[in-house]
């Protein structure tokens, strides 16, 4: 075989093996990285598994038998355990009509991870509602929806005044607390805001930070 055409072998050996790499390379969920970048995993992060649940007797928690993983845009991995048992209860009532219930369609992955993270506090509870801005987009949830749902969550959410660092306990006010402590949210879900919101929303496409700045500064 002759000097050039070696090279153009080899060449053609090279590139079949890493398209052969590209599609092989799966998650733990069976999800290739090709459907991932395809689902926005190379903007809004990607998951790992299918989350398979029961409903549980009292007809309204499920329990999660399989795990769920979410690699956010930075890297960060957010994950539901298999056993985590979720409600929505993280998501106020009222958001659930512009959801369709917490649980459905595009949002299911999102809520469930949030639940998660709500409940065991182990993030500030703005990061959790960045994740699950990040999630909802990687779901296919439209820009206009999810930043609809951010809002409200970031101006109605159940929110707690720092994380818990696992196994360590947080200095909070000069003591070692282990625990975060809840604070009491007398802001009922306003849905006149919400509307109002919404439409700003569609008009201009805010960023997150000036949602976060709205909500922050409006009357309450």
């Amino acid at each position: 075989m002759g000097t050039g055409k070696k090279i153009r072998f080899l060449a053609l050996v090279s590139s079949l093996a890493i398209l052969t790499g590209c599609a092989s390379h799966e998650d733990s969920g069976g999800v290739s990285v090709a459907a991932q970048s395809g689902l926005g995993g190379s903007k809004w992060g990607y998951y790992s598994g299918d989350p398979i649940t029961k409903w549980n007797s009292d007809g309204r928690t499920m329990t999660l038998l399989t795990e769920l993983s979410y690699t956010d845009p930075q890297g960060l991995i957010w994950d539901a355990p298999a056993g985590s048992v979720v409600d929505g209860a993280s998501i106020p009532r009222y958001l659930w009509s512009l959801m369709g219930g917490p649980f459905e369609g595009k949002y299911r992955n999102a809520s469930v991870l949030h639940d998660v993270a709500y409940t065991e506090h182990k993030r500030p509870w703005w990061d959790c509602d960045r994740m699950f801005y990040n999630a909802m987009r990687c779901s296919g949830v439209s820009v206009g929806e999810a930043k609809t749902m951010y809002y409200a969550l970031y101006k109605f959410g159940h929110h707690w005044k720092f994380p818990i660092k696992r196994g360590k306990p947080v200095k909070y006010k000069g003591e070692l607390v282990t625990r975060g402590e809840q604070i009491p949210r007398a802001i009922p879900v306003n849905p006149e805001q919400i509307n109002e919101a919404r439409d700003w929303i569609s008009n201009t496409d805010p960023s997150l930070e000036q949602i976060e700045q709205r909500a922050n500064t409006e009357a309450r």
